[in-house]
């Protein structure tokens, strides 16, 4: 009898070409995570790349050219814009000072009323929230909407003010058209405007702080005053910091309540840097100078916050 042999497998054969389970590329969940993170977080990155950085470079780039709009000339200048700014605009002190001044007191009367008044409420009960609301109303109305009602309240004779104080004898100036109170009733004004935020923060802030300091400061014999100052203010200067630097950053961009207000006057009284630059880039259409104007302006915010955030360890007692 013949026997049956048996082929060998072949090496090709469909088990052998099959590839396994563990050969498959497969995507880790870690990475999935990542993934989904990156598209996630890919808007905000695009916007800040194009609306943020991109301008953020192109002002540094114009700061170094002779551009204007009215003319079309651009060339390379250097440092032509910085020279005349220095040396030859004798606007140009004056509206630093505007500008100092007008930052200086916003952020003083701004942390100032803010603290007191989120004191005072979180001495209430229930009504706490709804002088929140209240507090805060102005912080969400229309920036240009306040400034408009502020100028027909401020204006002269026919001012809401003016009117209220001659019916107690008193002859309010023009507010907004005497160069002696334009810079002082913008910075009440934008004050008013934006201390609810602040009051928040600090409402927050006040009600973290445990009531057993307080409690052990008042069985030693400290009284309200002494408790406010060796104890609450202490451990609010971590967050006095933060709303010191917001506000100012906040308020070296107020641009909307000086254009609608005084457009810089009376006499450059109230011509702050922000508004320079406008004045510059879009009246004389100065567009290099105007980016000029505007890298200083960067400069000053960046050296301002640096100084308070390095201080830190001076105020806050709990900073190393």
């Amino acid at each position: 009898m013949q026997r049956l042999r048996l082929q060998p497998r072949q090496s090709g054969s469909i088990e052998a070409a099959r590839p396994s389970a563990a050969a498959q590329p497969r995507i880790s969940n870690r990475m999935r995570d990542a993934l989904f993170g990156y598209l996630f977080i890919s808007p905000q990155v695009i916007g800040f790349l194009i609306l943020v950085l991109v301008p953020l470079i192109a002002v540094f780039y114009y700061g170094f050219r002779n551009q204007s709009l009215l003319t079309g000339t651009s060339d390379f200048a250097g440092f032509d814009n910085y020279v005349y700014m220095f040396e030859r605009d004798a606007l140009f002190g004056k509206v630093i000072v505007n500008s100092l001044v007008f930052m200086l007191g916003t952020v003083v009367f701004n942390v100032i009323l803010s603290l007191v008044l989120a004191v005072m409420l979180m001495q209430l009960g229930r009504a706490r929230t709804l002088y929140r609301v209240l507090f805060f109303a102005p912080v969400v109305t229309s920036g240009a909407a306040w400034a408009i009602v502020w100028r027909f309240i401020l204006q002269g004779e026919q001012g809401t003010l003016n009117q209220f104080l001659a019916t107690i004898g008193i002859d309010g100036p023009n507010w907004l058209y005497d160069a002696n109170w334009a810079m002082l009733s913008v910075i009440v004004t934008r004050v008013i405007k934006n201390a609810g935020l602040n009051i928040v923060i600090f409402t927050a802030a006040l009600a973290m702080i445990p009531h057993d300091y307080a409690e052990a400061a008042h069985v030693d014999g400290a009284n309200n005053r002494q408790v406010f100052t060796r104890i609450t203010l202490p451990l609010l200067m971590p967050t006095i910091l933060v709303v010191v630097i917001l506000t100012m950053i906040g308020s070296m961009k107020v641009f909307d309540h000086i254009v609608l207000m005084t457009r810089g006057g009376p006499a450059n009284a109230t011509m702050v840097l922000i508004y320079y630059i406008y004045y510059q880039g879009f009246q004389f259409f100065e567009t290099g100078y105007a980016s000029a104007l505007a890298v200083i302006l960067f400069l000053i915010s960046l050296v301002l916050t640096l100084v308070q955030w390095l201080s830190r360890k001076v105020f806050v007692y709990n900073e190393q």
